[in-house]
């Protein structure tokens, strides 16, 4: 193993790690928070109108339903990951910490293991939040109960939102790590593009945001 074999593989992980950075850093501005905001007035319509609370609760579903795929899937993909790296990281960590075990192959291993944790984690919770927020809009709109829980209902389909658009876009990035797994220049080709995809389609979404 040479120096420059860890060139693209930590080049690759770098251009990931600086994709999720420049979404923390200009969280004000990210698409996931303009679908956040999206979510936030379909509430306040649908409990301005009597009669949408069937409505309301079959829409949360189909929302329940995309956010547990993407963690079932991300779960299966996290143990398939770990049983297929257990040996390698056995290996490293009943060395005594030696860097001479430390390969490009089990730092790409831990950042796929990394990544689909995130994944379940953040899935899971837009889960629960999506859940609270299905029982508040299936409730009357003209209960006390609707308008007592009305903003809580609310804080937890923007949380939702949030937390699905980061477990979207983790899952999303697993592709790269795939990549580099398999040839490690295609893998910094392939990170390259998929983060330039997905800024894209963030600047579009908040363009439209802002154009309305």
């Amino acid at each position: 193993m040479t120096p420059h074999s860890w060139i693209f593989p930590i080049a690759s992980i770098a251009t990931l790690l600086a994709y999720g950075l420049h979404l923390a850093w200009r969280s004000g501005r990210r698409a996931q928070h303009v679908h956040a905001d999206l979510r936030a007035d379909w509430f306040n319509a649908v409990s301005a109108q009597a009669g949408t609370e069937v409505l309301a609760v079959q829409t949360l579903r189909n929302s329940v339903m995309t956010a547990t795929m993407i963690a079932s899937t991300s779960a299966l993909g996290l143990m398939g990951a770990i049983s297929l790296s257990a040996p390698s990281l056995h290996a490293l960590l009943d060395a005594e910490a030696s860097p001479a075990l430390l390969t490009p192959r089990s730092v790409l291993e831990f950042a796929l293991m990394a990544l689909l944790f995130t994944t379940v984690v953040v899935s899971a919770m837009a889960v629960r939040n999506y859940t609270h927020a299905g029982f508040v809009v299936g409730m009357p709109v003209d209960s006390a109960a609707r308008q007592r829980w009305a903003a809580a209902g609310k804080s937890h389909l923007r949380n939702a939102g949030v937390l699905y658009g980061w477990g979207w876009r983790c899952l999303v990035l697993v592709a790269p790590i795939l990549v580099s797994m398999v040839q490690a220049a295609a893998g910094l080709a392939a990170a390259l593009l998929v983060t330039g995809v997905l800024l894209r389609v963030e600047r579009s979404a908040v363009a439209d945001d802002h154009s309305l």
